[in-house]
């Protein structure tokens, strides 16, 4: 074990089941195929305390045991997260089950770490938020849903750690989860019962796959895994994660805000120039999402940050998650838990990222992309060819994770909002993390694990941007 894990001691190891539940399966549609083998997505959730609940025994005698039995409550509602993902040899696709006797890995740790280090945005030692996080069980025969850490900061606070398959639960579920958590540890109810906005919608017959798009898909990763990852077993049922690594080395961890003032400077010098630059397909708008300014500043930062460190990398490519709860027809519900997102390209020229106004014309790829989506357009595109293809060519991908409609800040458990919220599994990737602002103004936090040379490059092109061009 690296040394930043000597300041992680392990309290306790726990399994916690539903309250009660019945067995029940679903299998996984083609939205969740994609993601069968992917790694997971890790989330650290940082609380602060006050005396005298900063005291240890105070802190693993009432507060852990009051997010236990919530817990225990919580997986009442959402019982298949507790359970596996297996593939039973009768059956064509893998299925999610919970069997009585189910239940998650909870590990109760204890820190030495700074805790103010760890709320800061400034750039830090990308291992130390790696500890917070839980390992998520996958072998060849099954897969966990979901696993949680709890982590005691002595006289300072304390962090969740979730780990979720993403082959079970995108983000919007996986907020859901630990909305309607939250909802009974704070109520502190002995029927626990959640409001109807928090109540899961499992119910898979909502999705149909009429060109067996997940099928397809699982069988092209296949194809590619065994290029990427030789030594893994590529087995066409094997369920268990492939090796995406994070990304240690030199690397580090950093938070950048973007407040309502610098998204609508973003949005004036964009709309400013809109006509300038051809190529596309929709009319000037007279607005623009948080999302696009946001997401289209930080590509376009990182683009020329890591060119600017490795000249010889120019071409860049990035890609939108989209949620397509609304955009099915008919729509189903927007408690739907499960996948309901897919991956889609933004169409535009490699070098495009690196250019003088590459703000401007990333920013209207991703908008045009993303009006032509809302028209009800799915495309299947083949996105592993896709990411072949670039790798074939030199393109660098960059891709986004989390959203900033997700309300992540709003999770009380009973002890106030969260102190601060990380995406840890940026690091398995290029990969940009955003979220809403904690101040709750209508900003926008973007997270990033970056090479320390590209990461102080970026910092100083994100803060010129916000300046310059006024």
């Amino acid at each position: 074990m690296a040394s930043h894990n000597n300041k992680i001691k392990i309290h306790a190891h726990c399994m916690v089941a539903p309250s009660s539940a019945a067995q029940v399966s679903f299998p996984l549609t083609f939205f969740d195929l994609y993601w069968l083998r992917i790694h997971p997505v890790e989330r650290i959730f940082f609380y602060s305390l006050h005396t005298p609940q900063t005291d240890p025994s105070y802190f693993f005698d009432k507060i852990v045991s009051k997010l236990k039995t919530s817990l225990s409550h919580t997986l009442q509602h959402f019982p298949l997260l507790a359970g596996k993902i297996v593939w039973p040899s009768d059956s064509e696709y893998p299925i999610i089950q919970y069997t009585p006797g189910d239940a998650v890995s909870l590990i109760l740790a204890h820190s030495d770490a700074d805790f103010e280090d760890m709320l800061s945005d400034s750039p830090h030692e990308t291992t130390m938020s790696r500890s917070l996080v839980p390992h998520l069980e996958s072998s060849d025969s099954h897969a966990s849903a979901v696993s949680l850490q709890i982590t005691f900061f002595p006289n300072k606070g304390f962090s969740i750690g979730i780990s979720t398959h993403h082959a079970v639960l995108d983000g919007k579920s996986s907020t859901l989860f630990i909305k309607a958590w939250a909802s009974l540890c704070k109520t502190n109810d002995e029927s626990p019962s959640l409001v109807p906005e928090l109540e899961p919608f499992f119910d898979r017959k909502v999705i149909k796959d009429p060109t067996n798009i997940g099928m397809n898909y699982s069988q092209n990763l296949l194809k590619i895994s065994s290029k990427f990852f030789p030594h893994e077993n590529i087995n066409d049922r094997c369920l268990k994660m492939l090796p995406f690594q994070p990304r240690f080395g030199d690397t580090v961890r950093a938070t950048f805000v973007l407040t309502r003032g610098d998204l609508e400077k973003i949005k004036k010098r964009v709309l400013s120039k809109w006509d300038v630059f051809n190529g596309t397909e929709c009319s000037k708008p007279t607005n623009l999402s948080s999302f696009v300014l946001s997401y289209a500043h930080a590509l376009v930062c990182l683009a020329k940050a890591i060119h600017g460190v490795e000249r010889e990398k120019q071409k860049f490519a990035c890609t939108l998650v989209v949620d397509y709860r609304a955009r099915l027809e008919p729509p189903i519900p927007e408690n739907y838990c499960g996948n309901c997102i897919w991956i889609n390209t933004v169409d535009t020229e490699p070098l495009n990222f690196i250019k003088e106004e590459g703000l401007v014309i990333v920013a209207k790829c991703i908008h045009d992309k993303i009006k032509m989506l809302e028209k009800g357009v799915f495309k299947g595109s083949d996105l592993i060819s896709w990411y072949e293809a670039l790798a074939k060519e030199g393109v660098v991908a960059m891709g986004v994770a989390g959203s900033n409609r997700f309300g992540v800040y709003g999770m009380d458990f009973g002890w106030g909002k969260p102190s601060k919220v990380e995406i840890a599994s940026v690091d398995r990737a290029l990969t940009i993390g955003l979220a809403e602002s904690r101040d709750g103004k209508g900003g926008i936090e973007v997270g990033l694990v970056l090479d320390n040379p590209v990461m102080n490059l970026f910092a100083a092109l994100f803060h010129e941007g916000l300046h310059d061009h006024s």
